[in-house]
């Protein structure tokens, strides 16, 4: 299927970043945060910087199909070293951060990477036992983005970024046409990256991407993304995610400047300071948001806690009637304008005073929340991808957003919807398979009359206007033991917007009736408590005290008030603990593996479900 990719247009990430780097040399491209300044990063720097990397890898022996992985926080040495190992012809294999140390272990030797780049120390050590697990002749040639803090800690064979770097400008002076001349051999059929994506069970699975795959899915998405030259963006999420990482392909290629993030625990910081008009973000950050402007709105006297509320309500209001297409009584339009002036130009500072949008993907946004922001006059746009679609399938655009879909398909992409209600994907951008692993691949790339449509395990809709719902994952899909189907996605949606909700989980599956794991927002939960003069020696009294779990068993009856009678929660667990990745709960693309969690709080379930108790 083609893409209209044009002439001129590039062909290979090889090509789309030579193209970028020209076009602008002199102009900045990248800005990072380190000893308390923002430091610059021109076309031409970048440039030099990925040649040199490319050269030195090349130096080191890397060749063309080489697997070389990537093992790092997301910086602008990222960015870098996933261009070099490009244009030196090898393969990407990015690893998370926060990835298990038997999984690192596993895709390090299903991978046979030849060489590992770790980001620090500190990284080197977690995953040092990986290293260790793999025999001395097949071990990965370790090169360090920075030298860990203590000397004695840095492995004599270990090279550091900079050597690397140093390595492979002696032979660019000495052979000065070698970067292009590597660069140039890459084709836009051949491999670029192996992902593993983390999965809720098993193994890791390698999803293979090529060069084409991923430029068409650059190309199309940027074609209707409404960058501008002028934009700045700033990112925070990990490149380790092909979401992310596709994301700042993008930005080169149409001219944003990217602004790397310290990290998740300072965006509130960075994103005043860079005053960004594009962000891509997960919806836990808006979530969180929410909660943290709903805590300090309870902080606050009686009558400013009063505007508060009804900004937020006659914001919601007049989003929901211009979402819907319907007129908005010139009442509501008369006292949202003095509302936004009192409360919502704060939000709007918060995150920076530019921002033209945030773009959201990654799971499920509740509408509920989008109509609260879009009436603060802060537009989130979500979209919808996997690792094995490069990632972008479809979504909203910032002139035409229907809150609850994922938008319409990108140019190049189609989307279907299969008998049991399945959404299949054609288009250049779907994957070539998994890695070493035939029958999974032929699994979910299936060949119909039209071509090969890949199975994406998500059970959505598509309206007449080609907007795109997804109602839930396949596999996700709960049967209560009285026969009746629920899907849990769109119920733990309307629990998280109860604001002193952190994370929520409905179960129910072979049950009589379905019921809620709950993790509270602890601070918000213990200053609740003792306004209620309600205590507990520790949060495991806490979530426990029948008064606490009655609140929250209220509040959950109201989000849900609009279920169908088979899918109200009867019942509710509060958690002591945070669902996590170091705890097992979370991928590290931040799913919640569903049966690591019941098995895990199996007596908390099953005291939810007395075994003699009838359906009432």
């Amino acid at each position: 299927m083609s893409t209209g990719m044009g002439p001129g247009e590039p062909r290979t990430i090889n090509e789309l970043f030579s193209q970028a780097v020209e076009r602008r040399a002199d102009r900045v491209v990248m800005s990072f945060r380190r000893d308390k300044k923002w430091h610059d990063i021109s076309g031409a720097q970048l440039n030099e910087r990925v040649q040199n990397l490319a050269l030195g890898l090349h130096q080191l022996g890397v060749r063309s199909g080489d697997r070389v992985a990537l093992l790092a926080e997301s910086c602008p040495e990222w960015s870098m070293t996933d261009y070099a190992i490009l244009s030196s012809g090898a393969v990407n294999v990015p690893i998370y951060p926060t990835q298990a140390v038997d999984q690192v272990a596993f895709i390090l030797r299903n991978s046979e990477a030849r060489v590992l780049f770790v980001g620090n120390g500190k990284l080197l050590k977690r995953i040092q036992p990986a290293l260790d697990s793999i025999n001395r002749q097949e071990r990965p040639r370790l090169i360090l983005f920075e030298p860990p803090k203590e000397a004695k800690d840095k492995p004599e064979s270990a090279l550091l970024l900079e050597e690397l770097e140093k390595s492979g400008s002696e032979l660019r002076a000495s052979q000065p046409d070698l970067f292009g001349q590597l660069a140039a051999e890459a084709q836009p059929e051949d491999l670029a990256t192996i992902i593993y994506t983390s999965g809720t069970t098993g193994e890791p699975k390698g999803v293979m991407l090529t060069h084409h795959n991923l430029v068409s899915n650059v190309l199309s998405s940027g074609s209707v993304f409404d960058l501008r030259p002028d934009d700045t963006a700033l990112s925070f999420l990990p490149l380790s995610h092909v979401f992310e990482r596709t994301v700042l392909y993008i930005y080169m290629s149409f001219g944003v400047q990217i602004c790397y993030a310290r990290g998740v625990e300072t965006v509130a910081e960075d994103i005043k300071e860079v005053r960004p008009t594009v962000v891509t973000a997960v919806p836990r950050l808006f979530e969180r948001i929410y909660a943290t402007i709903n805590k300090r709105a309870a902080e606050t006297p009686p009558m400013k806690q009063k505007i508060f509320h009804r900004a937020v309500e006659v914001g919601r209001q007049v989003a929901m009637l211009k979402d819907q297409g319907k007129s908005v009584p010139m009442r509501l339009t008369l006292e949202l304008k003095v509302l936004d002036k009192l409360v919502f130009t704060k939000w709007r500072e918060a995150v920076g005073g530019r921002m033209r949008f945030f773009v959201a993907g990654g799971a499920a946004l509740s509408p509920e929340l989008a109509y609260i922001f879009a009436g603060a006059g802060i537009l989130i746009l979500q979209g919808y991808g996997l690792t094995e679609t490069s990632p972008v399938v479809s979504f909203n655009r910032p002139t035409g957003n229907r809150i609850g879909t994922i938008g319409r398909e990108i140019p190049g992409v189609k989307v279907k919807v299969a008998e049991d209600g399945e959404l299949l994907v054609q288009g250049d951008n779907v994957m070539q398979g998994y890695y070493k692993m035939p029958d999974e691949s032929e699994k979910c790339l299936q060949r119909y009359g039209d071509g090969v449509w890949f199975h994406t395990g998500d059970i959505g809709t598509v309206d007449a206007d080609g907007y795109i719902r997804i109602t839930d994952r396949k596999k996700d899909l709960l049967k209560t033991s009285l026969g009746k189907y629920i899907a849990p996605q769109p119920i733990e949606n309307m629990i998280r917007t109860i604001p002193m909700v952190e994370q929520a989980i409905v179960i129910g599956n072979a049950r009589k009736f379905p019921a809620a794991l709950i993790v509270p927002a602890f601070d918000q939960l213990k200053t609740y408590a003792k306004s209620l003069s309600v205590e507990g020696k520790d949060l495991r009294e806490l979530v426990r005290h029948p008064r606490i779990v009655e609140y929250f068993k209220k509040k959950v009856d109201e989000v849900t008030k609009e279920l169908a009678p088979h899918e109200k929660i009867k019942k509710i667990a509060l958690l002591d603990q945070e669902f996590s990745v170091e705890g097992g709960e979370l991928t590290p693309t931040l799913k919640v593996r569903r049966k690591f969690v019941e098995d895990k709080h199996k007596e908390v379930i099953d005291a939810l479900y007395p075994k003699f108790e009838t359906e009432s």
